[in-house]
């Protein structure tokens, strides 16, 4: 097959010609795969093909992860300083500011998000994530501890060798950079995994990290199915690390794959279920304009989206009257289209997944308030669906459903909603509404959630860590915590003294 595809955007908010590689970059280099097993790309919002790209099988897994550990051995890790790898980085992310619009018009283009979102919001992430991290890479340090006259102790924060990184489809180059920023300032190198549906923009970024510099082998982008090269990822021998975000079925298959294979360690960061709270005294204007972010914000197709909202009794009424409102008046269409709010879901089996999930909710006895329908007459569109009179044990409460339905509850008492709250088994983030500062901090502390905003939602921080309680994952991705995910920790003793 070709080596590269063109793709000619001719749109209200976008116009010109990318090109990007269709091959898998193994060694600082496009191949086909062994098995030269290719797949269609679909446009989401038109059900249309984009282009015919290279998957991965395991083969090609170990491959990438033989040339990655020749690269770490070789020429990387500990034989590249952290000045060295802080500068690669900083240049990447240069390179990735120079080409946001076209960046941008593949997400929106192989995603489905707006082209407006991937452009102001991800990819100025991206470069920032890339940056931040640039900054830890000379800082990557251990401790003197004070031991005894006779001996000297200390730490050192080593490179753990190969990482593996299996991303999603909903944040894909977003998600990938979250996990190989970290992991290359710490001196690792990387096997990638994309999701099979939405390859391009990682695809795209291999020829920037060529251009960057990079040595051959530090970065390996090997896009293929889940149940074969991801599944290779967890299995392989010569990988030491899986980074992973995605769902918690096939998290705990990563986690039973690593404990079968040589123990290696996990990062996850998983499913969530996630609470908004809004009591009596909250600015119920700004609670609205917030929770209709915090779960119709990329097709609600968000891990932390906010789909259980809790409403108080006494501003409930009002609370839910503008919010119907506001969810009625969200514009859903082209991507490509100027004021386009949503898009359609990323695939035909995400769109009937979630279209089984309105029917459940409401054969399960909740009243559909707004939507619940397909919107148009071609792509994966489904109109902002609010469900209202909902019971806890309902699918559409306990379920992630990784789509644009929100159930919203009604609540009395402060103990009353943590307890629903914390009625779930997912704990990845929380959002509290209120002017009282005393039950921000309270509630928050007693929610169950690795992430808790207080009076706004869907706005994780570089500095701040990411990560879940519960069945939402173990480790933290972002902030100085996640480098904890890409070193091990060596004691080194010195015998300054002692005899025998």
């Amino acid at each position: 097959m070709a080596s590269t595809c063109t793709y000619q955007f001719d749109t209200a908010v976008y116009k010109g010609a990318v090109t990007f590689p269709t091959q898998l970059f193994i060694n600082g280099e496009f191949v086909d795969p062994v098995n030269k097993g290719t797949i269609d790309l679909i446009n989401p919002a038109t059900c249309k093909a984009i282009a015919r790209v290279s998957v991965g099988d395991r083969e090609d897994i170990e491959v990438a992860a033989q040339a990655a550990r020749t690269a770490f051995k070789e020429h990387w890790g500990l034989k590249v300083s952290g000045e060295a790898r802080s500068k690669l980085l900083h240049k990447l992310a240069d390179l990735v500011d120079a080409n946001t619009d076209q960046i941008a018009a593949l997400e929106a283009l192989n995603v489905g998000k707006t082209f407006h979102a991937a452009k102001a919001i991800d990819l100025p992430t991206i470069g920032s994530l890339l940056r931040y991290y640039a900054g830890w890479a000379d800082k990557i340090q251990g401790k003197s501890i004070q031991t005894t006259p006779d001996k000297i102790g200390f730490t050192r924060h080593e490179p753990i060798g190969v990482v593996g990184a299996i991303v999603p489809w909903n944040f894909p180059l977003s998600t990938l950079i979250i996990k190989l920023a970290p992991a290359l300032a710490c001196g690792n190198t990387i096997v990638a995994k994309p999701s099979e549906f939405t390859p391009l923009s990682a695809l795209f970024l291999c020829t920037l990290i060529r251009e960057a510099g990079f040595p051959p082998g530090v970065v390996n982008i090997v896009p293929g199915y889940g149940d074969t090269a991801g599944q290779a990822v967890g299995e392989s021998m010569i990988i030491d690390k899986v980074a992973f975000t995605g769902s918690t079925l096939t998290g705990r298959k990563i986690m039973e794959a690593a404990a079968r294979s040589n123990l290696k360690k996990i990062s996850l960061e998983l499913g969530g279920k996630s609470p908004s709270i809004i009591f009596d005294d909250a600015d119920v204007d700004q609670a609205v304009k917030w929770a209709i972010n915090g779960i119709f914000m990329n097709q609600g197709e968000i891990c932390v989206a906010g789909s259980r909202i809790y409403v108080q009794a006494g501003i409930y009424d009002d609370f839910l009257q503008k919010f119907t409102e506001s969810a009625q008046c969200l514009s859903v269409g082209d991507p490509f289209s100027p004021g386009t709010f949503q898009g359609p879901q990323i695939s035909e089996r995400q769109f009937e997944r979630v279209m089984d999930y309105i029917k459940s909710g409401q054969a399960e006895g909740a009243t559909l308030r707004l939507g619940g329908e397909r919107f148009g007459t071609e792509g994966y569109f489904i109109q902002p669906t609010v469900f209202t009179d909902c019971t806890p044990n309902m699918k559409i409460v306990q379920e992630e459903i990784f789509g644009p339905v929100a159930a919203i509850m009604k609540f009395s008492a402060e103990e009353e909603v943590i307890e629903q709250a914390n009625n779930s088994t997912y704990g990845l983030a929380c959002s509290v509404y209120t002017k009282d500062i005393d039950r921000a901090m309270r509630v928050a502390s007693n929610i169950e959630a690795g992430t808790a905003w207080v009076n706004f939602s869907n706005w994780p921080d570089l500095g701040l860590p990411l990560g879940g309680f519960k069945q939402s994952g173990i480790g933290r991705d972002l902030g100085e915590d996640a480098l904890e995910n890409y070193t091990n920790v060596k004691a080194v003793h010195i015998n300054i003294g002692i005899k025998i």
